[in-house]
């Protein structure tokens, strides 16, 4: 019915590039941790050595070289106990970012008690280079080791092989969120549905069996993971027979759950004696959550008009060379469908708009918004300003006035609020971003559906770590102009 897939020829076994995996993050957090503290200590005291002020209460002297090594250990065990290299949780999400975050402060704030406790006198300037430098390095150590992840199993390694085992309609649903993001890691084998059809779930997804004989058919194909989609064929106890066949076997088993868009810091696990619980919490649009991102906003944009300022004005007196206007102003929908007035630098002739009926026919867009490649109206200048987003800057101005932020869905035209449904509205629920998770997932190459799916997923799961991972991830786009036209 299908042919089995050589594993050994595509990738390790998900037992050893786990370990594989977590080994590499052992020795980069080993190397990073004890350069930050050595290198805090150099800048501090220079080549010598000074000692701890203040244990002479406990009779005894400790030199700094000691100390920094005892806390470069200690920082090394915290990142450990709070499983910040859980293969689980490593290669996607702000999770993990958020423990190395964790482990870091907890172990920088008890130096803090026990100095405070055994009247410690730690050199000031040592902590304030150690701490910063050394949680700087550890994410951008994690950051790089991701996009060297994301390569792997973009090529088919270090990945799981998955079978699908639920109703057809649920696992195609499942399989196409599966399959439009290369970086989760699962590469789908095939499906297991009620029927068993030769009828494929999905392009290159067959169906290999169907339940009666399910784990013979996830056997034979040579998976090492299961995502169960659900069925109401399936009846708990089978469901629970089978994961005790697959426990066995060594085989993963993954339920996916039907309420679809919800990232996991919403999700909370309420185990309950044989019915296991998943709490969903609604996203939040207000309190102090809200106010720090808030905020961040005022202070970045703020910061961001100082330092850019001679670079606004190079490129307004450079767009005005036509004669035309250096500013674009278009009217935009924002928080709670209010209209604002958009600024963007201009980088059309100045008669874009009377061209426009002309060009309609040749539209480049997702059928809802009008986009060209090669559009005749943009300026040469015009065109370096969209390959590197550089006409947005003036945006910096509607983040500081407040009808925009620095990280949300993209602000639409009101045209394109014609075509909104329900589920659509709920983009106003928060202010529109000058950049976003369209702006790092291929900006105008998007298709319509797939620009929705990300401005809800945002709209629904925002945080402010999700923000400035999103400005971090917008640095290296807007650098390579990818999906910019």
């Amino acid at each position: 019915m299908f042919e089995k897939v050589d594993l050994v020829a595509t990738s390790h076994t998900v037992a050893q590039w786990r370990h594989s995996y977590a080994t590499r993050l052992a020795i980069t957090d080993t190397v990073v941790v004890f350069a930050s503290v050595m290198f805090a200590q150099v800048v501090r005291f220079g080549f010598g050595d000074s000692h701890v002020v203040g244990l002479n209460l406990l009779d005894t002297e400790l030199g700094y070289s000691m100390f920094s090594i005892g806390l470069a250990l200690a920082w090394l065990l915290s990142l450990r106990l709070t499983g910040s290299r859980n293969p689980k949780l490593v290669g996607g999400g702000s999770l993990e970012y958020k423990r190395v975050m964790d482990a870091s402060v907890r172990l920088f704030g008890v130096l803090a008690i026990l100095a405070f406790g055994f009247q410690l006198q730690i050199a000031r300037g040592y902590v304030l280079v150690a701490f910063p430098i050394g949680l700087g390095l550890l994410f951008l150590a994690r950051w790089q080791w991701r996009r060297w992840l994301l390569k792997q199993r973009t090529a088919g390694r270090y990945a799981h092989h998955a079978v699908l085992l639920g109703e057809r309609e649920k696992s195609r649903h499942v399989g196409a969120s599966i399959l439009r993001e290369p970086g989760l890691g699962v590469r789908l084998l095939g499906a297991i549905t009620e029927n068993g059809s030769d009828r494929d779930l999905l392009p290159d997804v067959p169906v290999i069996g169907g339940f009666d004989h399910a784990i013979e058919a996830i056997r034979a194909s040579g998976a090492d993971t299961v995502v169960y989609s659900g069925s109401d064929r399936i009846s708990p106890e089978a469901l629970q027979e089978l994961g005790w066949e697959l426990e066995e076997a060594k085989i993963e088993l993954l339920v996916a759950p039907a309420l679809t868009g919800v990232a996991g810091p919403r999700l909370h696990s309420n185990p309950t004696p044989g019915l296991p619980l998943i709490q969903v919490d609604y996203p939040t649009f207000e309190g102090m959550k809200y106010v720090a991102k808030r905020t961040l906003d005022i202070v970045a944009s703020s910061l961001a008009l100082v330092v850019l300022s001679p670079l606004f004005a190079i490129i307004a007196l450079l767009v005005r060379q036509d004669g035309g206007s250096a500013l674009f102003r278009q009217q935009r929908i924002g928080v709670d469908g209010r209209r604002f007035e958009m600024l963007k630098f201009r980088t059309m002739v100045v008669d874009a708009e009377d061209r426009l009926p002309t060009l309609l026919d040749h539209t480049d867009g997702n059928g809802v918004l009008f986009k060209m490649r090669h559009d005749p109206r943009v300026t040469p200048l015009g065109r370096l300003l969209r390959r590197h987003s550089l006409d947005e800057l003036p945006q910096l101005v509607n983040v500081l006035r407040g009808n925009m932020s620095l990280v949300g869905p993209r602000p639409p035209l009101a045209s394109e609020v014609e075509h909104y449904d329900y589920r659509m509205q709920r983009r106003f629920l928060v202010r529109p971003g000058l950049t976003g998770l369209w702006q790092v997932n291929g900006r105008s190459d998007l298709s319509w559906d797939d620009s929705v799916r990300l401005d809800l997923f945002y709209v629904e799961n925002w945080s402010l770590t999700g923000d400035l991972i999103i400005l971090w991830r917008t640095l290296r786009v807007v650098s390579t102009g990818v999906g910019a036209y």
